[in-house]
């Protein structure tokens, strides 16, 4: 439990960290004041401004010897030559650019005295992702050049996707990272270039009612042996099952990190129309590619897993349209929690893959053009581009608040489903992510 509960909040925390330094990142560029930017949710902890001054140093002296000479003629025509020497001790200066900084403590309110020495770095107490505080982000200060709502529409476009974008380049950099160092995938058509490690057979369905469903099995275990014999392929394996329909046959499997004993005795499957024992089995191993592949395929994967899943939310919008309900793929923040216990037990590389899953799912999340989410501010945007004037402020507040509402019961209704069918969420995600990866 603690080993599920800390990787969730580190997982979590780099998803939204991400999101928020892409909206960061994007404002500094545009020349917008970043009043805060937090690591973990308020209260402050503690912070800390930096700024850069000119400071005058001194060097060295330099002497000059300055001779003027003043030629004087008296009444009497009598010229007189004088001579006068200064000298002079001049000092030397460089200008240095140096960094100061200063500690800003506790949870008060930014004062203008405050802001003139730049954003605040903060460390906050609830350690859940981080958040940026930018000027005049609710229609504030619209007169100020360094305002967020005195920008052009375009502008102000870029600050808000910056976050989605990040979150995509995060997916990407990891899938990326995950190609180089070695990805469990199903080892058939693979590039030959392709280095193929640990292979194993592995099962990637479980059908209701079924003998393997009966005894236990999952989605993910590892087959390591059929009464004592190891098969290198599913065909072979395939046969020796049919060939024993009604005869009890010892399964040993890896579940998780446990090697297990299964009892099970084979059937004339109604879907092959041969003996089995109700499972989907695929040939997997650990992949590792040539960096140059790697980059190539972790920009393919990235952009195939966004098409992926705006088609999965969009089965589930038509299906709530239709009237078929939610579907029972999705999770809320107890089904995710759930699912990163199970995913970090398998290991880091399942949690790399499982975090860039995530965030692709943040960023498609947040560019849906639904209120309170970045897509919704978006499409407020393109609704003042095409009338030539804003959406009256305390309308579009009015229809962020409801749609955040709106969004908070939608999340506490799928934490009660969650909640109700905990033990079977694991392998219907498990399933999904699978078929994605595999």
């Amino acid at each position: 439990m603690i080993l599920t509960i800390i990787t969730f909040i580190i997982i979590l925390s780099i998803l939204v960290f991400a999101h928020e330094l892409g909206h960061f990142i994007t404002a500094k560029r545009f020349g917008v004041t970043a009043e805060e930017f937090g690591f973990g949710f308020p209260p402050r902890m503690f912070g800390i401004q930096t700024w850069r001054e000119k400071k005058v140093e001194k060097i060295g002296e330099q002497e000059e010897v300055e001779i003027e000479v003043e030629q004087i003629t008296e009444d009497d025509q009598t010229e007189i030559i004088k001579e006068v020497v200064s000298d002079k001790i001049e000092e030397l200066d460089q200008v240095r650019i140096v960094r100061k900084w200063r500690w800003f403590w506790g949870r008060r309110e930014l004062t203008p005295d405050d802001q003139k020495y730049g954003t605040v770095f903060s460390i906050n107490w609830i350690p859940l992702g981080g958040f940026v505080k930018i000027k005049g982000e609710n229609g504030e200060n619209i007169e100020e050049k360094d305002s967020f709502a005195s920008r052009p529409v375009w502008q102000r476009f870029m600050m808000l996707v910056a976050g989605v974008a990040m979150n995509i380049v995060l997916a990407m950099g990891l899938i990326i990272i995950g190609y180089m160092i070695g990805l469990p995938q199903v080892i058939d058509q693979i590039d030959p270039r392709a280095q193929v490690s640990d292979q194993k057979l592995q099962i990637t369905q479980v059908f209701d009612q079924s003998p393997a469903n009966r005894a236990g099995l999952k989605i993910g275990d590892t087959i390591i042996s059929i009464n004592g014999i190891k098969f290198t392929n599913y065909d072979d394996l395939q046969k020796y099952v049919a060939s024993h329909i009604n005869q009890e046959l010892t399964y040993k499997i890896k579940q998780g990190q446990e090697q297990l004993d299964k009892k099970i005795i084979p059937e004339l499957r109604p879907e092959t129309n041969k003996g089995g024992v109700g499972i989907g089995i695929t040939l997997t191993g650990i992949v590792k590619y040539p960096w140059y592949l790697a980059v190539w395929l972790g920009i393919k994967t990235t952009f195939v897993l966004i098409w992926v899943i705006i088609s999965a939310f969009y089965q589930l919008i038509k299906g709530l349209i239709m009237g078929q309900g939610v579907s029972a793929e999705l999770a809320g923040p107890v089904g995710i929690a759930a699912l990163t216990g199970e995913v970090a037990r398998m290991g880091l590389i399942y949690i790399m893959q499982f975090t860039a899953l995530l965030s692709i799912n943040l960023a498609v999340i947040n560019f849906l053009p639904f209120p309170a989410l970045d897509g919704g501010r978006a499409l407020f945007l393109a609704i003042e581009k095409i009338k030539g004037v804003p959406v009256k402020r305390e309308i579009e507040n009015i229809i962020h608040n409801i749609g955040f509402v709106l969004l908070m019961i939608l999340v506490l209704l799928v934490t009660f489903r969650d909640v109700n069918r905990l033990g079977g969420i694991g392998d219907k995600l498990k399933m999904l992510w699978g078929r994605i990866f595999g």
